[in-house]
């Protein structure tokens, strides 16, 4: 069963994704050649403690660290460590939750770093792109699967592949909640969308296969053929008029 958020519910999700876009808006102004990824973990715990949250991945399902980074063909749940340093051309994406007043703020962002090609670019344009696309899907009366469709063929359409193995998710008192959400399926299909609804839409975008491996740390996945991969992930709740999104300033 899919949790509906009553209005107050909503308005405390709201502040805990406000904290999310703004350590997130933080993030971008620090990633340069030469940073760790253990750094940027480092100052964005930093940042969580002056914003008087708690980490919503750390310790969660055992995971080692407060964010993910994942670099290049890392497509999820990149570890943070001092041996990973941004070089020119890189791309990393940031996944950052929280957790605030006992409920999560979730959102990911793909950054450029230095100076990335000409492809490293537009594949950035066409997952985020296509996180909006998803998102204006996110409306009361719609089904739940025309979000991923409207992901999916967008995505598709421009040559790329959509990551299968990770989905969104249900957000609130729980960092995962119902329902999954994939970034790919049939359109008009799977649970009506109701108002009050909190989910989390995160798209993962690659420019070679769909197919991913999970390394031997037991979580950083990367795409099968070492092509590079994107990630972009919003709360938003469904309100009367539409999507509102949580996870923006």
């Amino acid at each position: 069963m899919i949790p509906i958020k009553s209005q107050e519910e909503i308005e405390i999700l709201s502040e805990a994704n406000k904290i999310v876009a703004r350590i997130l808006k933080s993030i971008k102004l620090i990633i340069k050649p030469g940073i760790s990824t253990k750094e940027l973990e480092l100052i964005a715990e930093d940042l969580m403690k002056k914003e008087g949250v708690t980490s919503a991945f750390k310790g969660y399902q055992k995971y080692p660290a407060s964010i993910c980074t994942s670099i290049n063909d890392e497509v999820v749940h990149g570890i943070p460590s001092d041996k990973r340093v941004l070089k020119n051309g890189d791309i990393v994406s940031i996944d950052l939750g929280v957790k605030f007043k006992n409920y999560y703020g979730d959102a990911a962002i793909t950054y450029a770093v230095g100076n990335i090609s000409d492809s490293a670019k537009e594949l950035i344009e066409v997952t985020e792109k296509s996180l909006y696309t998803g998102i204006e899907k996110a409306k009361a009366g719609n089904c739940l699967f025309d979000i991923s469709w409207a992901i999916q063929s967008f995505v598709e359409s421009k040559g790329y592949g959509v990551i299968r193995d990770f989905v969104g998710h249900g957000i609130g008192r729980q960092l995962h909640e119902e329902p999954q959400i994939p970034n790919y399926g049939k359109p008009h299909t799977g649970p009506i969308l109701k108002e009050g609804m909190v989910l989390s839409i995160e798209p993962m975008v690659s420019q070679g296969t769909w197919e991913v491996e999970v390394l031997d740390d037991g979580w950083t996945a990367v795409t099968l053929d070492n092509s590079l991969s994107c990630h972009f992930e919003h709360t938003i709740a469904i309100m009367k008029n539409g999507p509102v999104i949580l996870s923006k300033e």
